[in-house]
């Protein structure tokens, strides 16, 4: 039971127990003042903010779905004077704690923020992901180990968004449906040639062979996951139809019936936009199509600091529109389909946050309790904002615009 503007005394102690320190000074008038002030900021979520004192700010709610308590003074005043770098910064430190349902609160937060991004003309901008930058990039998230994402991944390691056909399929169907959903809309024909830029660990190229007939090669920066989906292909025996090639899509070569990009365009980088659509230009055959699935928004905005600098540096998700003037349009790509699928992503974070808690002791031994803690968050974070709608997941097919292959109802494509 919450007395008036305080948490009980046995969830301050758990708190004061967790930082080691029990000899916190007591709060004062003005650290009151910056918790009701950050408070205000999502006054309508059930979301009770406390001190490491006790001190509460008192809610209209029996029962919010969680409690925020800073453990001390400097991540109370770091959260006012920046909360969307420090929230992530604090938590993963462990000096902001969370009593509750993480991906609940977050998802409350979301629902009530009541700041707009400020996009101000050149915020968009960000260091351009040149050849050497995405191929760094790439090294700080994908190349943290095989080890590490078999923790929590299907068996096939999709680190992409599934696709359920009913609410109550498996992860490992689900990434299996994705992939023909994928192949459906490409409309694959067996002998055809596939190009795929940015290939994961291989699932989706080796599906598209084993199941459809096409040869495909397959273009990834990160050493370790060709490393590793070569090493499956030949197991597959799959090596004369499936190449993983390691080097950068702005060198895709050759002529192809089919371009495809899964999870990839997120990584871009606005600013090279236009030579990713040049590569789409120089691969496809007059006949051809082509399918892009990323992670966008509704309207341009920036990816959040903290998950730029401790996740996905480089990452920028884009609106449509964006898509369509930088990579489509300046080649005369018709669209032919758009879908989005942004809550298929929230249920696919929901099993990779359920496998990941499974494994949070072996991450932690992996890595550190700082590493296992901003993973935990960026999970969580990313499924309340699919849920959420601050973020979209868009499948988009396109063709040749004078190109007469293309579905002649929507049922062919899906």
């Amino acid at each position: 039971m919450l007395m008036e503007g305080y948490v009980s005394t046995s969830v301050a102690a758990r708190h004061q127990t967790l930082t080691g320190d029990v000899a916190l000074t007591a709060s004062n008038r003005f650290d009151r003042w910056v918790l009701k002030r950050i408070q205000g900021t999502v006054a309508t979520a059930p979301v009770r903010f406390a001190l490491w004192d006790g001190f509460a700010v008192p809610l209209d709610l029996a029962s919010p779905v969680a409690t925020i308590v800073f453990k001390n003074r400097r991540a109370l005043v770091s959260w006012a004077w920046d909360s969307e770098l420090n929230f992530g910064e604090t938590y993963m430190a462990g000096t902001v704690d969370v009593c509750g349902d993480l991906g609940a609160m977050l998802e409350a937060v979301y629902r009530a923020w009541t700041k707009k991004p400020n996009i101000r003309p050149g915020s968009l901008r960000q260091p351009r992901n040149t050849v050497g930058a995405a191929r760094a990039n790439v090294h700080h998230h994908y190349d943290l180990g095989n080890e590490f994402y078999r923790l929590w991944l299907d068996r096939e390691m999709v680190y992409t968004c599934a696709y359920f056909p009913t609410a109550d399929c498996t992860l490992e169907a689900a990434q299996v449906a994705k992939m023909n959903l994928v192949c459906r809309k490409l409309r694959l024909k067996p002998g055809e040639r596939v190009v795929e830029a940015g290939s994961g660990w291989g699932a989706l190229a080796m599906f598209m062979a084993q199941k459809y007939g096409v040869s495909v090669r397959a273009f990834n920066v990160s050493a370790e996951q060709v490393a590793y989906a070569r090493a499956r292909v030949k197991e597959r025996g799959l090596a004369d139809r499936v190449e993983f090639v390691e080097d950068d899509y702005r060198n895709i070569r050759g002529e192809y019936d089919a371009f495809v990009s899964i999870g990839m365009l997120e990584h871009v980088g606005l600013a090279e936009y236009p030579q990713f659509g040049k590569s789409m230009d120089r691969s496809l055959a007059r006949h051809g199509r082509g399918l892009l699935h990323f992670i966008g928004r509704n309207e341009p905005a920036p990816l959040n600091r903290w998950i730029r600098k401790r996740i996905f540096p480089g990452a920028y998700p884009p609106a449509l529109r964006e898509v369509f003037e930088h990579v489509t349009e300046p080649h005369g790509f018709s669209i032919l389909d758009v879908e989005n699928l942004r809550l298929h992503y929230a249920k696919t974070l929901e099993h990779w946050r359920a496998r990941f808690a499974q494994h949070a002791d072996e991450a932690r031994a992996m890595f550190d309790e700082h590493f296992q803690r901003a993973w935990s968050l960026y999970l969580a974070g990313s499924q309340a904002a699919f849920a959420t709608g601050s973020m979209q997941l868009f499948q988009i097919v396109f063709a040749r615009g004078d190109s007469n292959a293309i579905p002649w109802t929507r049922r062919s494509v899906g």
